[in-house]
């Protein structure tokens, strides 16, 4: 027991000789701690599509600051994985996608500072694109198929009706409404046309399963407390629908209300869709509803009624949340945003 008081004393005087020595992330070869660093950063920002993991650090420059502090600049190539942003898994965690599922990269300066052995991101800009271009893939494989945009009106076509059909084939409390398409990839079969293999995220809304509300009327409920899934479907357009399979992951809050409790209302991190306004960025970023309100029914399309209502329908724009930061991105793909984002731009 005596050792005890002596190993505290050592300890502290380690701590006090070691205090003017540059933390561990500004030694060389602290690369590979500062990119996972800047990853989880990353992750935390990205809020759309899928969760992407580190592949390689290209690059590693360092500053000394004040001797003990340090400036860092990373390039880091980055994988997108198969879990979408609703998956609860970490992203050191998932897969990624192999070349016949059309992978993902994306290439990204990151800049850092370490303050005191605390990392801080203070700015990244990042180029996500197809590892290989729809051209290559073509070379390569001919019949593959091939990544369309997130607006394809027949993919979208698909998407809602898979979405209905997903609320048919489970037995949840709420409905589940679209929170948004992942990717959508096509290809022509003989004697099936044109099939659209989809990945769409869905949210669990304040609407019970039973009720005959409309889904555009439907608003969903607060992240932590609303249910999330993955699904993909496949569908042709001469067959229709054929198949829907959803994983579902459950609230992060499961607290009960009260008898006399009601649901908050959140802003959904994706807001309704509605038609595109006029303007110049008219069908750049997500769009509310004309009237404002976060869950508001968007107006109907042409006839549509309760059983085509308005938000289900296929609309012009891409729904990334980029806010307009980004002015060449394949429309197929969930890019991952500058940050921060500029004070002028819109929210």
């Amino acid at each position: 027991m005596k050792r005890l008081p002596i190993l505290v004393l050592l300890f502290s005087v380690a701590q006090f000789c070691g205090a003017t020595s540059p933390p561990a992330l500004c030694l060389e070869k602290s690369g590979a701690l500062a990119a996972r660093s800047a990853v989880h950063h990353i992750t935390q920002h990205h809020d759309h599509g899928y969760k992407f993991k580190l592949s390689a650090v290209q690059s590693t420059k360092m500053e000394e600051v004040n001797g003990i502090n340090c400036n860092i600049e990373l390039q880091l190539d980055l994988l997108e994985t198969t879990c979408h942003n609703v998956n609860p898994k970490d992203w050191f965690d998932c897969s990624t996608r192999g070349e016949s599922d059309r992978d993902v990269m994306a290439k990204c300066l990151v800049k850092m500072t370490v303050t005191n052995d605390v990392p801080q991101v203070t700015k990244y800009d990042c180029d996500t694109k197809l590892v290989k271009s729809n051209s290559e893939m073509m070379r390569i494989c001919p019949d593959c198929p091939f990544l369309v945009p997130l607006n394809s009106t027949e993919g979208l076509k698909s998407v809602h009706e898979a979405v209905k059909k997903a609320n048919q084939d489970h037995s949840h409390q709420h409905y589940y409404v679209l929170h948004e398409v992942g990717r959508i990839k096509a290809g022509y079969m003989f004697h099936s046309g044109t099939g659209y293999w989809a990945e769409f995220a869905l949210v669990e809304s304040h609407c019970p399963a039973a009720s005959r509300i409309v889904s555009e009327a439907c608003k969903p409920l607060c992240p932590d407390r609303a249910g999330h899934a993955l699904c993909k479907s496949s569908y042709t357009s001469v067959n229709g629908l054929s198949s829907v399979q959803c994983e579902f992951y459950p609230a992060l809050s499961t607290t009960p209300r009260g008898d006399s409790e009601q649901e908050p209302d959140c802003m959904p991190l994706h807001a309704p869709v509605g038609p595109c306004p006029p303007g110049p960025h008219s069908c750049v970023g997500p769009l509310l509803p004309p009237d404002g309100r976060v869950g508001a029914p968007a107006p109907p399309h042409g006839s549509g009624g309760p059983s085509q209502p308005g938000l289900e329908m296929p609309h012009p724009m891409h729904p990334h949340s980029c806010h307009g930061l980004l002015e060449n991105f394949d429309p197929a793909l969930h890019p991952i945003c500058p940050w921060p984002i500029p004070q002028h731009m819109p929210l």
